[in-house]
């Protein structure tokens, strides 16, 4: 289904309402969201992913784009946890750019994996995997 506006002004309108995530965060959650529903949801008519679906999605769609640079990236554009990626996406909600099903809630986010760890740890040297607090 079209959203009955650009990715653009949903993002405009995002900024307006919430300033804490840079713009290119917006994008890179899309990007995520994309790429979780073809992992998850390839050739399903039903496209929806869970939150943490989308979070895993979310994880190795970082991981491939910006490799040992993630975290950084991620932190200069607000985002730290998986609850920021989530309010992202409710913030496009809000937006009308994205849609829900009945029972998503922004909760669907937070847990899950720490963002220093899952962004850092598959760039260690095999001696210090498992050693981060």
């Amino acid at each position: 289904m079209q959203s009955p506006i650009s990715f653009s002004e949903a993002i405009h309108l995002c900024l307006e309402k919430d300033p804490r995530y840079h713009p290119a965060a917006y994008e890179l959650v899309r990007d995520a969201l994309h790429a979780a529903c073809s992992k998850f949801r390839d050739g399903a008519d039903d496209k929806h992913v869970t939150g943490q679906e989308l979070l895993e999605g979310f994880r190795e769609h970082v991981i491939r784009e910006f490799g040992p640079m993630s975290l950084i990236i991620l932190e200069e554009w607000g985002l730290s946890r998986g609850l920021d990626v989530g309010n992202i996406v409710y913030n496009l909600i809000g937006a009308g750019y994205f849609g829900k099903n009945e029972g998503d809630t922004l909760e669907d986010f937070d847990g899950g994996f720490s963002f220093a760890t899952a962004f850092t740890e598959p760039f260690l040297p095999t001696s210090q995997k498992g050693n981060l607090a």
